[in-house]
């Protein structure tokens, strides 16, 4: 049986994150994409969330098959770290894209502000902000239609289920953090370079910090390379898969 890539998106965005990025893979490679917790066409249960949680939902994905490929965005790449340390034998490779790794104390204080701002009916104004971050200003320029269609997922969101997966995106890296060294599995951190809150030197720190990590910067992205670049994401991905 081959071994599948399973991809894991982002907070308050779904499974079609991934559709351009797949459609950029050789058609023999087996991707797996879903709709996490809270999300999408995913289960909507009561909160709060955890991190326990969306791994555990990660596993019920991944039931059948023995082993796999992962990679995760953000909040995704934050579920694949955990699931990389609590089930190392089932993990062949990791990607990591956009990941924060060890914020200051200033950037987890403000991570929860925008928390609290969602659950003060802030939403609207919180999303404005995400698409300023995630997109560099040439992209969305020249790409109104793919800007477009990440404003309307983000906007279709149940806020509950968002402010709840974005409580479990707050405080999730510090939650993981002794963990992240125990990480076995042969890892490809890749970051934006622009993105100002998943930075480089994050993804570079990360990378440093499993036991057998490297680290690609796509220089003139931000946050969401993977719908600026997904033909150069997935040549990086392929690349990396191959090589085991």
């Amino acid at each position: 049986m081959s071994v599948p890539l399973v991809l894991v998106h982002g907070v308050g965005l779904d499974r079609h994150l991934w559709d351009s990025t797949v459609a950029a893979l050789a058609p023999d490679r087996e991707a797996v994409t879903y709709d996490l917790i809270g999300h999408g066409r995913g289960p909507h249960p009561p909160g709060p969330y955890s991190l326990r949680m969306f791994v555990d939902q990660l596993v019920e994905v991944v039931d059948e098959h023995p082993c796999i490929d992962l990679c995760g965005f953000s909040l995704g790449a934050l579920v694949a770290q955990a699931f990389a340390a609590a089930f190392p034998s089932r993990l062949r490779r990791l990607v990591l894209l956009g990941s924060v790794f060890g914020r200051t104390d200033e950037e987890l204080r403000a991570v929860r502000e925008r928390v609290a701002e969602v659950r003060a009916g802030g939403y609207a104004r919180t999303v404005d902000a995400a698409i300023d971050r995630w997109f560099s200003s040439a992209f969305a320029r020249a790409h109104p239609d793919v800007v477009a269609q990440v404003r309307a997922t983000m906007s279709a969101n149940d806020e509950r289920a968002y402010a709840d997966a974005y409580a479990v995106f707050a405080v999730g890296d510090t939650e993981i953090a002794s963990l992240v060294p125990t990480i076995v599995a042969p890892t490809l951190t890749i970051a934006g370079g622009d993105d100002p809150r998943s930075t480089p030197a994050m993804s570079a720190a990360l990378a440093a910090t499993v036991a057998d990590g490297r680290s690609v910067v796509i220089d003139g992205t931000r946050h969401c390379f993977m719908l600026e670049r997904p033909g150069t994401v997935a040549r990086l991905i392929s690349r990396f898969l191959d090589e085991g």
